[in-house]
């Protein structure tokens, strides 16, 4: 097997590595077609191409998945795939089927740097960034796994969406993440469109800034809190790039991304960031009436909190769900509640842990939230 992983590569970068080899750059486009479109990792079955560069290409290159360890189908159609990345480390890809679309949550990392206070990932703790060819072959081993299951036509695409909301940060490994999307997006690849391609972020700024520059996506941020003193224990990025500064790169962002809105994702965890005054908070800060942040066109998906051991948190009651969703539609917010999925299987939004080493006995040591009235602005009712 030949040491060049060919899923490394976006367009731009197969034909650079074609033209190293002589060959000329509707060769890659043809390499790129056979690999993505039909899902080839044979050579020898890419007929279309010279017999000089399918003879010369399984000694240099390969087109390989991560090794897959597993998977599980949920009592609602989803589909949870466990991959292999080396080291004891494990990754979690999850298909979820709908009327009108299916859409694959994709990982970055093996484990995730940020430790949210809700998320298991985080939990675990971080292990490595994920190259190109893993976060990609994710996406290529699930697609063509469910054309086969599916039975689908020549064209028929089982996936239409994909969303970078699986283990990791997907902003703190942007060299890989960069070609992926690319390769995402490419006609000669998967042809998605940039409104149904979502990368979510716990706020790097200055990656959401280069994403607007370099591929302008749909674009998700994980909230979960109405103020700087309840978000710096939820979320500890936000002691680094703080919500006024937070919002005002979503608001740069707007200028470029495929969507007129930012999707704002809120983990509903009871009694700690579910109460009236604090919807009253978000409701402000969406409509830029706190401090010199931006009003933000968006649009709030309440997610219901997974629990995992040692959390210290619990999911708040679907009355105080459907109370905290009511006070932000009666201001004018279009705001959804996530429907969970996959729980079954561990396969729920903040459940992705994998197979993940422990590197930071987080769960061991974790502190209680500050739940005292005065940083919360009365928050706790």
């Amino acid at each position: 097997m030949g040491a060049v992983n060919l899923l490394d590569f976006d367009l731009d970068g197969l034909a650079a590595f074609c033209d190293g080899l002589g060959e000329k750059r509707f060769r890659a486009q043809q390499l790129f077609r056979w690999i993505h479109q039909k899902g080839e990792a044979d050579v020898s079955r890419m007929t279309d191409l010279a017999r000089s560069l399918r003879d010369k290409l399984p000694e240099l290159a390969s087109v390989a998945a991560p090794p897959l360890l597993s998977e599980q189908a949920s009592a609602d159609g989803t589909v949870k795939w466990l991959f292999d990345v080396g080291q004891g480390n494990a990754i979690e890809t999850v298909f979820i089927p709908e009327a009108e679309r299916g859409t694959l949550c994709i990982s970055s990392q093996a484990g995730c740097a940020v430790g949210c206070r809700f998320c298991s990932t985080g939990h675990q703790g971080f292990s490595r960034n994920l190259r190109t060819a893993e976060i990609v072959g994710q996406l290529w081993f699930a697609e063509h796994r469910l054309r086969q299951r599916l039975q689908l036509a020549d064209g028929e695409r089982a996936i239409s969406n994909v969303v970078m909301m699986g283990m990791g940060e997907p902003l703190q490994n942007y060299a890989a993440l960069l070609p992926a999307l690319r390769m995402m997006l490419d006609d000669h690849a998967y042809g998605l469109s940039r409104r149904r391609v979502t990368v979510s972020t716990s706020g790097v700024v200055p990656m959401i800034d280069r994403l607007r520059e370099d591929c302008p996506v749909a674009l998700a941020l994980s909230l979960h809190a109405p103020n700087d003193a309840l978000r710096d224990e939820l979320v500890p990025l936000n002691r680094k790039y703080p919500l006024r500064e937070l919002l005002q790169a979503c608001d740069r962002y707007l200028e470029a991304a495929p969507r007129d809105f930012i999707t704002l994702e809120y983990c509903m965890l009871q009694q700690v960031n579910d109460t009236p005054e604090l919807a009253r908070q978000l409701v402000r800060l969406v409509r830029g009436l706190e401090g010199d942040a931006p009003a933000l066109r968006c649009k709030l998906n309440l997610i219901p909190f997974n629990p995992f051991p040692g959390s210290g948190l619990q999911r708040s009651s679907a009355d105080r769900v459907a109370a905290f969703a009511e006070q932000l539609r009666e201001a004018g917010i279009v705001t959804t509640v996530r429907k969970t999925r996959g729980d079954d299987i561990a396969a729920a939004c903040g459940q992705l842990a994998g197979e993940v080493q422990d590197r930071t006995q987080v769960h061991k040591r974790m502190r209680p939230i500050r739940l005292h009235a005065s940083p919360l602005q009365g928050g706790l009712q």
